[in-house]
C-alpha cells in the first residue's frame, strides 16, 4: 500500500525567520515498512513520497525561507541558518485481529537532526506520533493508510508546537548575524 498525498493544513502561525534547507537522506525519500501477522496476511506501506511532501509543506509553512536541498548542494553559497534532515527511527502498527479492536493503529517515531551551516549537530530531537482509524468507516487498506496518515499529522503538530523549544533553532539566525557583522567589520588601520 502505498500512502499518497499525505497533507497538513496549511499552519496559521508566525513563521520563524530562518533561512532553512531540509535534506533527506534516501532512505527517508523511500521508506517502506512490510510486516507479516503472524497466521495472518503479510502488509506493505510506503511512506516515502508522502514523508517528504508533508515535511516540505510543513517547514515551508514554518520557515521564511526553506527550500530542499541534497547532498551536493554548495551550502556556503545557499547562506543557510540551519540544515533539518529528518528521519523515521522506528514504525509499528496494530491491526484489528491484533488488538481486539475494529481499529488499526500506527506510531511513528521520527527524528529531527539540526545542522548549523559547519554541519555540526546543534539539535537530535526524537518525535512519537500516533493514529488510529476504525475500519468501519474506511475498510482494511484505507483505515491503515488514514492511521497512518494522523500519525504524520500528529508528528507535524508536535513540531509546530515544540520545535523551537526542543532545538532552540531560532538561535541560528542570531549566529548568523553575529557572523556576518564580524566578517564585514573593517580591520583597524
Amino acid at each position: 500500500m502505498v500512502l499518497e498525498n499525505a497533507t497538513i493544513p496549511v499552519p496559521l502561525i508566525d513563521q520563524i525567520p530562518l533561512k532553512v534547507g531540509a535534506r533527506y537522506p534516501e532512505v527517508f525519500n523511500h521508506f517502506m515498512h512490510e510486516e507479516q501477522i503472524i497466521g495472518k496476511e503479510k502488509w506493505s506501506i510506503d511512506l516515502g513520497q508522502s514523508n517528504r511532501l508533508l515535511f516540505t509543506q510543513l517547514f515551508s509553512s514554518m520557515f521564511s525561507d526553506f527550500m530542499v536541498i541534497d547532498a551536493d548542494s554548495d551550502l556556503d553559497a545557499l547562506m543557510l541558518d540551519a540544515i533539518i534532515e529528518p528521519s523515521i527511527d522506528a514504525f509499528e502498527f496494530s491491526v484489528p485481529s491484533q488488538s481486539q479492536t475494529d481499529e488499526f493503529a500506527v506510531w511513528i517515531r521520527y527524528r529531527i537532526k539540526i545542522l548549523d551551516t559547519a554541519g555540526s549537530t546543534v539539535a537530535n530531537w526524537p518525535i512519537a506520533a500516533y493514529g488510529k482509524s476504525r475500519t468501519a468507516t474506511f475498510g482494511n487498506d484505507a483505515a491503515l493508510q488514514r492511521a497512518a496518515e494522523l500519525a504524520m499529522r500528529d508528528a507535524a503538530a508536535l513540531i509546530i508546537l515544540q520545535m523551537n523549544k526542543a532545538t532552540t533553532i531560532r538561535n541560528l539566525n542570531s549566529q548568523r548575524t553575529a557572523r556576518s557583522t564580524e566578517s564585514s567589520t573593517p580591520l583597524p588601520e
